[in-house]
């Protein structure tokens, strides 16, 4: 068997029709990466969209940083679909390994432990990807075109929705991991970081229900 083909490389019709199939990879957790791609991808647009424009020259630096920032989440985003199929990919194995004697039962737990820290810190870096993307959509509204504005609402709320769903996947991999204070610390940065993005999306909403432009940033 060939060596799997990453998403990016995907078409959009393709990565569709294999989450949909029977085959587990990708899953759940892909496609909250996936979905934090399309918001990371959403404020590049916007922030594109503003250059060259009169109105918005006192706000390039913030523009050309959004958009900087939004590319880069946006392949960031795409690589962690890759890493949270192998990580699914690596427990799955494991849980397929033999357990009829007390020494491969140790092996197998052993083998399990190590990939369910993999596979719940993969979500984990989806979420705080996803705080990046609200942080940059909230620095570019009301700082941008405003004819695209709604766009920046459309991006928080995929990535809200992204950052919740990569969090069930952090959740999930937490029961079999057997460093329980590292579990514990990613159960906390994940819920805190959810949180971080609820509010910094509300914010981004609020700033384009008003439709005013803003002060731009100090340097």
């Amino acid at each position: 068997m060939g060596e799997r083909r990453g998403f990016a490389d995907d078409t959009l019709a393709g990565f569709v029709d294999r989450l949909s199939s029977a085959e587990p990879i990708p899953g759940g957790g892909s496609a909250a990466a996936v979905a934090a791609s399309l918001a990371a991808a959403l404020v590049a647009m916007v922030a594109s969209l503003s250059r060259g424009r009169a109105a918005y020259e006192p706000y390039l630096a913030t523009i050309e940083h959004s958009a900087a920032e939004g590319r880069r989440l946006a392949e960031r985003c795409l690589t962690l679909a890759d890493d949270d199929a192998a990580a699914y990919g690596t427990f799955a194995a494991a849980m397929k390994m033999p357990r009829d004697t007390d020494a491969q039962k140790a092996v197998r737990t052993a083998a399990l432990g190590e990939a369910a820290t993999v596979a719940a810190q993969v979500p984990l870096a989806v979420v705080l990807c996803c705080r990046e993307i609200v942080v940059a959509a909230e620095e570019l509204a009301g700082r941008s075109n405003r004819n695209a504005a709604s766009d920046l609402s459309v991006s928080a709320n995929l990535a809200v929705a992204a950052a919740h769903s990569a969090a069930e996947n952090v959740r999930v991999n937490l029961p079999s991991m057997p460093d329980r204070a590292l579990a514990d610390d990613l159960a906390f940065r994940t819920d805190e970081a959810v949180t971080d993005v609820e509010h910094i999306a509300r914010a981004v909403r609020s700033v384009v229900a008003a439709g005013t432009l803003r002060e731009p940033l100090q340097a």
